[in-house]
């Protein structure tokens, strides 16, 4: 399984993700680079994801919503904050109501993606989000955070194998 370890540190409000991808780097970029294969593991397996916006500059704004087995969707938002493809990425993250406003009776986090080389060519991909408060940490986890990105990174290895462009 391609996720190594996911750790939470109330005293530092973080929650952060560990795994390791048999691709280089800017390989594993392209999955949050391209709107197209974002979508296909931002989401678990159960709630797959459908970006409506994808622009990841500075200030840029990635528009997504995920669609649960009923049918429902939950809407959610990035501000991109800083860029350095293929190794790093910030964004800020959040829900948002059916328009795709972000909806301030929900914390957002911060998000930092780090890309680095391994050797033999593979990549390591850590995922460190810090959250507002440990009270807006603990909402999250019990809303199935950890569990759903656990999930929706697990799916990035089967990607990687698929065609680049898929």
């Amino acid at each position: 399984m391609t996720v190594i370890s996911i750790d939470k540190d109330p005293g530092a409000m973080t929650m952060t993700i560990v795994a390791e991808f048999d691709a280089p780097a800017r390989r594993v970029w392209e999955v949050w680079a391209n709107p197209r294969q974002l979508e296909k593991w931002w989401g678990p397996p159960t709630y797959p994801a459908t970006v409506v916006d994808h622009d990841l500059s500075p200030g840029g704004k990635v528009g997504y919503f995920m669609t649960g087995p009923e049918g429902d969707r939950h809407r959610g938002w990035w501000r991109i904050l800083m860029v350095d493809g293929p190794h790093r990425l910030e964004f800020e993250d959040g829900f948002a109501d059916e328009a795709g406003t972000p909806d301030p009776a929900m914390p957002t986090t911060t998000a930092r993606v780090s890309l680095s080389e391994q050797p033999g060519g593979g990549t390591r991909m850590t995922i460190e989000t810090t959250f507002p408060s440990l009270e807006a940490m603990e909402q999250l986890i019990a809303m199935g955070m950890e569990e759903g990105i656990g999930l929706a990174v697990g799916q990035i290895d089967g990607l990687l194998r698929a065609a680049p462009n898929g």
